[in-house]
């Protein structure tokens, strides 16, 4: 009876009394997540909490029938159904919150990953628009023509037409004077002759860029233009002469970045708002028009929003910043889902994809990647134990107890339908987890691979303008090069590379490809000048014909970048009015810092995640991963190698002894850039977030394929303990099991030295008093390894005759009674003295065998300290 007491009261500190903190975590997160807003709209939810309600009432039927149709023999076993029912109660409503919750935190994490991109994308692409302005701004033709010294109308237009095909983001181009006359314009489909818009006064006071976002008469046709304006200066005084417009292609670019990271189904929405909520662009003009005034959620709560007579989940983000950039004023990326649809439209086959024994493994680390996962799987272990420790104590009792009989088979028969319950929520819940896991990986690599396109866009821009600047063109041309012609050169060069710092080196070389010019930003030295490109390299660049067209050499080791692997972007020099090369320029990407600097804002310093660009070979050109430096490869499936351009993968895999999560994209371009401009160069973006580390002994007792199915019986045949050691199932005579109690009740001693004892279990059956009993380590000694000790983890008690002791096993799994023809010897208990594995029991026809523990042989063997673990593990 104390021992009944005791079960009772441990059960209610571990599951009710003794979790506060837990308790006060989940009424709160209830409170937040406001679960009957969401319940409605899941039906898989819905289901699970019907069938735990179902199982739910039958516990307390079959407590009730105890109660009244045998009291005095159920006196024995009710405290441990009251408090199996209590247990029960909690869980059924843990198990539905944490479903909710894990659910919405899904939706709101996927939301608000494509919200925060959408804003943090174009505030790294209005980035590189400051830094056109400011130096298109000083270009020594345009500020001539501006001040009047030099230069037609025509000429002038022409040079800004060749500046917006390398630079395709720009819809139009406007000088002006200071009173705000049109000079020149490229868009000549709306026609302008001045401007009295005030940005034209504060650009003209300003000695930096001025971003305007509004209608403007400089853009008549548009209802809103993003114009980055500087003002020019005159090349010998320095007075303001004029102001230069650069007008951003806003809505093709917002189309883009839609088109590229929205939700491809529809069931989302995705918007950029300004400081207001008021919508600026939308990926869908029908859903919400531009010029709505929206709810946001910039803190991430869980409430749902009104909007148009729906109720929405909603994530908002502010840019993170870019060098210090943050965008316009206020403007936020967000992202809206209907509720009704939400958790809907999806389907995932994570878990059934992946191999058993690392879906074990990996759901042992739940703890650390989903707590509410690991805090389902406890409360449901603690039950287990109870149903568990229930049929134990009336296993094979006679007498008064038969009484109990039909008592006793239901709580048996809703025990095993509760454990499938378990398994089958448990594993909803892991599903859920695992598909959020997958997706957020997935789209990350999207995301590097995007940024890594439009950032070497804007460099194959860079290298085919300053191919075309003037000064470069007649000095080539020109027969002589003297040293004031190099200096010329040179100091246009370091002028250039001083406002794009993301080059280490700019240079210039002649037509047999020496190098008469460069910038030293490198090593302080000069020491290229003189020295040769390759030929390889040169002969691309003559053959280049026009000024659209780039070379880039291939991601390798180059002496012009201090001996490491990078790209290097070539433009041809071509003589003045001519499309003879003459020369040519190249630009030296700064690989190391800037494209480890686009992997770490990707991941924003996760310190679970690990991201690479690799290329098609597998070839490592930038990594996070310390153990993985570039110039290295990596092991990779060959089908990801081959991924098509533009798709991205995921799945779960072992990376360096540990669970992790891939995720992977090849690179698609961006505008023309690798899409039609003749440059083809894949690069795959990888990514790896890991769980913890690999066990592969490793076993939650949540393995459907376990279920032991009914099988006829009769009337003294034997009943059997089961448990889990290392993902196998084993058993024990139920006679000799007093009960099941948690690994962590265990209490290390320093004393003995015996590998297999583990330490010692404090035990209460029938008695007031504490009695100890050593605990041993079955695992180790059926396989010579040392058991790995987790929330599983669990201690069978068992008496044999007048020995007391505890066995260390895996999680437990059920109590059942097998007819004599399924319990067969092994072939080496007929032929030995004895052996740990004395039986075989061949359940669900045969499919499912169970290893008997020979008890008696097991105690001989720890009663003598001489005998070889090993030569048992032969034995055995």
């Amino acid at each position: 009876m104390a021992y009944i007491l005791l079960t009772y009261k441990f059960i209610r500190s571990v599951i009710i009394d003794d979790d506060n903190n837990l308790t006060d975590k989940c009424m709160s997160q209830i409170t937040s997540v406001q679960i009957d807003n969401f319940l409605p709209y899941m039906r898989d939810v819905i289901r699970c909490e019907q069938s735990l309600h179902e199982l739910n009432l039958m516990w307390r039927i079959i407590e009730s029938s105890a109660k009244m149709n045998c009291p005095v023999e159920a006196k024995s076993i009710l405290p441990t159904m009251a408090a199996t029912r209590e247990g029960f109660n909690r869980l059924e409503k843990e198990l539905v919150l944490s479903l909710v919750q894990e659910k919405v935190a899904t939706v709101l994490n996927e939301i608000g990953t494509k919200a925060q991109y959408v804003i943090d994308i174009l505030v790294r692409n209005l980035y590189e628009r400051t830094a056109d302005v400011g130096f298109l701004a000083t270009d020594k033709e345009l500020c001539a023509f501006v001040a009047g010294l030099s230069g037609s109308e025509d000429s002038i237009r022409a040079r800004l037409h060749a500046y917006r095909r390398k630079y395709t983001v720009y819809d139009e181009i406007i000088l002006l004077d200071v009173d705000g006359n049109v000079l020149v314009q490229i868009n000549e489909e709306t026609p302008i002759e001045g401007s009295l818009d005030p940005l034209i006064a504060e650009t003209l006071a300003s000695d930096q860029y001025v971003e305007t976002y509004r209608a403007s008469d400089l853009r008549p046709s548009k209802d809103k233009a993003l114009i980055y304006s500087k003002r020019m200066l005159h090349q010998d005084t320095g007075e303001v002469i004029g102001v230069l417009c650069l007008c951003f292609n806003f809505v093709e670019e917002m189309a883009g970045i839609f088109k590229s990271h929205g939700d491809s189904s529809g069931r989302s929405v995705m918007l950029l708002l300004d400081g207001n909520n008021r919508v600026i662009e939308t990926s869908d003009l029908r859903w919400v028009p531009v010029g709505a005034t929206v709810p946001v959620n910039c803190d991430g709560q869980s409430n749902l929003k009104m909007y148009g007579g729906r109720e929405y989940l909603i994530r908002t983000f502010i840019a993170d910043g870019y060098q210090g950039y943050l965008g316009p004023l206020g403007w936020q990326g967000q992202v809206m889902i209907p509720v009704e649809i939400a958790f809907t439209g999806k389907e995932s086959n994570a878990l059934k994809s992946l191999d058993s024994t690392v879906a074990e493994g990996l759901l042992s680390h739940a703890q650390s990647f989903c707590p509410p996962l690991f805090e389902v799987m406890t409360a449901a272990s603690t039950i287990r134990r109870v149903v568990w420790n229930g049929q134990v104590m009336t296993a094979g009792q006679s007498g008064e107890l038969l009484k109990l009989k039909t008592i006793l088979d239901q709580i048996s028969e809703t025990g095993t339908r509760s454990n499938e319950l378990f398994a089958q929520s448990i594993n909803d819940l892991y599903e859920t987890v695992l598909a959020s896991r997958l997706q957020d990986s997935e789209f990350l690599s999207h995301l590097l691979v995007d940024l890594l396109d439009r950032n070497l866009y804007e460099r194959s821009d860079d290298c085919r303008w300053w191919a075309v600047t003037p000064e470069l063109r007649v000095a080539l041309a020109s027969q002589i090069i003297d040293s004031t012609t190099v200096a010329k050169i040179t100091e246009i060069l370091a002028y250039i590379n001083e406002l794009y710092t993301v080059y280490t080196r700019i240079f210039v070389y002649d037509k047999s490809g020496c190098i008469i010019a460069s910038t030293n930003s490198m090593n302080g030295d000069d020491s290229i000048v003189g020295t040769k490109i390759d030929e390889t390299t040169l002969a691309r660049v003559l053959s280049l014909r026009t000024e659209q067209q780039y070379y880039v050499s291939p991601f390798e080791v180059d002496a012009l970048y201090d001996n490491a692997p990078t790209y290097i972007y070539h433009a041809a020099i071509m003589a003045p009015g001519s499309d003879a090369v003459v020369g040519g320029i190249g630009i030296v990407f700064d690989s190391a810092s800037e494209l480890l600097a686009m992997l770490q804002g990707g991941i924003a310093e996760k310190e679970s995640i690990q991201a690479l660009y690799i290329d098609r070979q597998g070839h490592i050109i930038a990594s996070t991963d310390p153990t993985r430096p570039v110039g290295t490869s990596l092991d990779i499936g060959a089908d990801l190698l081959a991924l098509p351009s533009g798709k991205s993968a995921s799945r779960i895999v072992i990376h360096d002894g540990h669970y992790s999560i891939l995720g992977c994209s090849a690179s698609y371009g961006y505008r023309e850039f690798k899409v039609n401009d003749g440059y083809k160069e894949d690069i795959i973006a990888v990514v790896y977030d890991s769980f913890g580390e690999v066990r592969e002994r490793a076993s939650s007792g949540n393995n459907s394929a376990s279920i032991i199915e009914a099988a006829p019986i009769k009337s003294g045949d034997p009943e059997f303990a089961t448990f889990f050691i290392d993902g196998g199932l084993f058993a024990i005579e139920a006679e000799y099991v007093l009960e099941a109690l948690s690994a962590s009740e265990i209490s290390s001693v320093s004393i003995g030295s015996r590998s297999e004892r583990v330490g010692i279990l404090a035990i209460q059956h029938e008695t007031d008093n504490k009695n100890y009993a050593w605990v041993f380590d079955l695992g180790f000694l059926l396989s010579g390894e040392v058991s790995v000790v987790d929330s599983n983890s669990q201690v069978i008690v068992i008496e044999y005759g007048h020995h007391k002791i505890g066995l260390l096993v895996g999680a437990l799994h059920s109590v059942a009674q097998f007819g004599l023809s399924q319990v067969t010897m092994t072939p080496l208990a007929v032929t030995s003295d004895g052996v740990l594995i004395k039986q075989i029991i061949k359940a669900n026809n045969g499919k499912l065998l169970i290893q008997s523990i020979d008890i008696k042989y097991l105690l001989n063997m720890l009663s003598n300290p001489f005998e070889s673990v090993n030569e048992q593990k032969q034995l055995a």
